[in-house]
């Protein structure tokens, strides 16, 4: 049961998807940013970044896999990740580059996207020398872009909708409170499925944190 949890969430919360989570949270916290009224006005632009930034990485993964590029789609040593990570890099700023001059897009997600993409490349040199985890990278880069939007917005609380009747009011600090918490499962979980080490995950979560902090010292 417990391995089956530590794999739950090491998919749930694959680094892949953190671009969409930020995305998503965005729309919820202020969906005014993107000139729509909910998430669901948002869903063409998540549908772009889910499928350049997960669909077409993953996809890449699978084919290396098949022609035999890689023993597992895992990715369990070093020498794996190069191609993952220099596929990955280009479209990640493939997705930056076409965002950027979109005015739709708010600079505030822009930020985040560059966040990710210089963790990734970050991440890439240092996989030159030990397997940093991408998932303790992801989490990172999301605790960032959390905290980020409550210092550039002064957001306090936000509501967002459940359904037809339940609406809910979070704060801002409840919601960080929820990623850290959701960021130290997570790297439990690559600890008990023996993926990593706590080295691969404290440099992996300190990298994506870094990162958005630098992609907000570029572009402000």
């Amino acid at each position: 049961m417990v391995r089956f949890l530590a794999y739950f969430f090491s998919v749930v919360f694959h680094p892949l998807l953190m671009v969409t989570y930020m995305l998503i949270i965005l729309l919820v916290v202020n969906p005014y940013m993107f000139g729509v009224n909910g998430v669901q006005g948002g869903m063409l632009i998540i549908i772009k970044i889910f499928l350049y930034t997960f669909v077409i990485p993953a996809f890449a993964v699978f084919m290396m896999k098949s022609l035999d590029l890689i023993d597992s789609i895992e990715m369990k040593t070093k020498s794996e990740r190069i191609g993952p990570y220099i596929i990955t890099g280009i479209l990640y700023m493939w997705a930056f580059r076409t965002i950027l001059d979109n005015p739709d897009i708010p600079s505030a997600y822009k930020l985040f996207v560059l966040g990710a993409t210089i963790g990734l490349f970050v991440a890439f040199f240092f996989n030159l020398f030990t397997k940093v985890s991408m998932h303790a990278l992801g989490m990172g880069g999301l605790l960032g872009m959390i905290i980020i939007t409550s210092l550039l917005y002064s957001y306090d609380t936000f509501v967002f909708q459940l359904g037809s009747l339940w609406i809910v009011e979070m704060s801002m600090n409840a919601l960080m409170m929820i990623v850290i918490v959701l960021s130290g499962i997570v790297c439990t979980s690559r600890l008990l499925l023996k993926a990593h080490n706590l080295q691969d995950l404290y440099s992996g979560f300190i990298i994506g944190l870094a990162a958005q902090f630098l992609a907000l010292r570029i572009l402000y």
